[in-house]
């Protein structure tokens, strides 16, 4: 316990180049926790989208323009290529197989959708990844752009650049539990939120493989993730367990990066953890000045939003595998835990 304190309070005398407080926490407009939590983790799904949950609260569903990931230039698609596109009431179930390039399995743009005890699978050697995957959920297995969709007991698995798992865009909503979800290539995060979606998981088991690839990813135009339960991993470099730009809220999950920092969290946005395990293996790289596991930085790319940055931590375990605790550089950081 001794050495755990006196690790943490090494890893904070090295932070660098920032403003860091760690016992006052940011105003509450932006990244508070769903409504009536206080400092409880919010209500989970189970399979069923929760009373009160298909609406997110004042101010979290759509945040600001601008916040996102890596810097490029996309603009939204006016069609999606999807070997399912669903615009009004449906179920769906068994296997599902998407090969077509840049293509969706399922892409949900109205209606509410059931997948229940389905094999998902999207393989594809043409695809080209990028920010229209990484910003608009272009190629992922299942994409939700309006409506909303429910995932329960099924089977996700990508094989494509920019072939994200479960991707929940604009007023997308995305319910998904009791499943697995593997990618194999580049830029394929694990559940992934960007332009004002939102999603809920309870107990997924989620591995990645690629580069950019955090299991749980965000990106422009942030949005708004819970999830409760089961296991996040990462293995590619650059991908952490949890990149965020976004409002994102973990509950007693295995959270863990092979081969980069375990979290990563750019400008204006906030991460809760509660009761969580996070680790991360970052390499030391000749480009970076040092070695960290958590991070919270201001790229000034242009895709996020200039603002404070939050991490909170209560109960669990944080575990450095290589390197520093903390880094936190260009941005205003908040960085609160507690672990006793």
């Amino acid at each position: 316990m001794k050495k755990r304190v006196f690790a943490l309070l090494i890893a904070m005398a090295l932070l660098t180049v920032s403003v860091c407080a760690l016992a006052e926490p940011p105003a509450k407009s932006e990244g508070t926790p769903p409504a009536g939590q206080g400092g409880n983790p919010p209500d989970m799904p189970t399979g069923n989208p929760p009373d009160g949950m298909g609406t997110p609260p004042d101010g979290m569903g759509n945040s600001p323009d601008g916040m996102g990931g890596p810097g490029g230039q996309s603009s939204a698609p006016s069609e999606y290529a999807a070997v399912n596109t669903l615009t009004e009431d449906a179920t769906l179930t068994g296997a599902i197989e998407s090969t077509g390039t840049d293509e969706n399995a399922v892409h949900v743009a109205a209606g509410e959708t059931t997948i229940e005890d389905a094999q998902i699978s999207r393989v594809s050697n043409d695809s080209t990844g990028g920010d229209s995957a990484s910003f608009y959920g272009v190629g992922a297995a299942v994409l939700t752009t309006g409506g909303s969709a429910t995932v329960r007991n099924s089977a996700i698995s990508t094989d494509a650049k920019g072939g994200a798992g479960v991707f929940a865009y604009g007023d997308g909503i995305v319910y998904v539990a009791d499943s697995t979800i593997e990618t194999i290539q580049d830029t394929s995060g694990g559940i992934h939120v960007a332009g004002g979606g939102t999603l809920y998981a309870s107990n997924l088991t989620v591995t990645t493989q690629g580069e950019s690839s955090a299991a749980i990813r965000s990106d422009r135009g942030g949005g708004l993730l819970v999830a409760d339960g089961g296991s996040y991993t990462s293995n590619g470099i650059g991908s952490p367990a949890v990149y965020v730009t976004a409002d994102i809220t973990v509950h007693n999950a295995q959270l863990t990066a092979n081969g980069s920092e375990a979290l990563c969290l750019e400008g204006l946005n906030a991460v809760r953890l509660y009761d969580c395990t996070l680790s991360g293996n970052m390499a030391d790289l000749d480009q970076n000045d040092n070695t960290w596991n958590v991070i919270l930085y201001q790229s000034m790319s242009g895709d996020s939003q200039v603002g404070k940055g939050s991490f909170e931590m209560t109960g669990g375990t944080l575990i450095a595998n290589n390197g520093g605790i903390f880094y936190t550089t260009n941005n205003i950081s908040y960085i609160i835990c507690s672990f006793f």
